[in-house]
């Protein structure tokens, strides 16, 4: 089955004036894993699946499933904030960046047969 893989920048939210502009992440959905969960990967060793549902919601409103919350940010920004027991990072992003990628999810479903409730 076809792997959906997006790159995109994020800045990381952060009070250190040492902090980047922008860090790369991946957006990945792999259907053979899991047809219902998106993955983050942020710098370092550090991923996160979610659902790809809760990232719809959180694109439109503040959802929050577990130790993931999203929430849109203006009208071009959508701020993720992720929780574990090392602490919380969050990441903001392009709303049309992570858009584009659900769109791209929802097309590779729709390829193959995959329907959802």
């Amino acid at each position: 089955m076809t792997v959906v893989e997006q790159y995109a920048r994020a800045h990381v939210v952060t009070d250190s004036p040492e902090a980047p502009d922008a860090v790369p992440i991946v957006l990945r959905y792999d259907p053979d894993i899991d047809p219902r969960s998106v993955r983050i990967g942020l710098p370092g060793p550090h991923e996160w699946a979610f659902s790809r549902d809760l990232l719809e919601k959180g694109l439109r409103a503040p959802a929050e499933k577990g130790d993931v919350r999203i929430w849109p940010c203006g009208r071009v920004q959508a701020v993720m904030e992720f929780h574990s027991q090392r602490g919380v990072e969050v990441v903001q992003l392009e709303s049309k960046a992570l858009l584009r990628f659900l769109r791209r999810t929802y097309t590779v479903g729709a390829a193959v047969g995959q329907h959802f409730n």
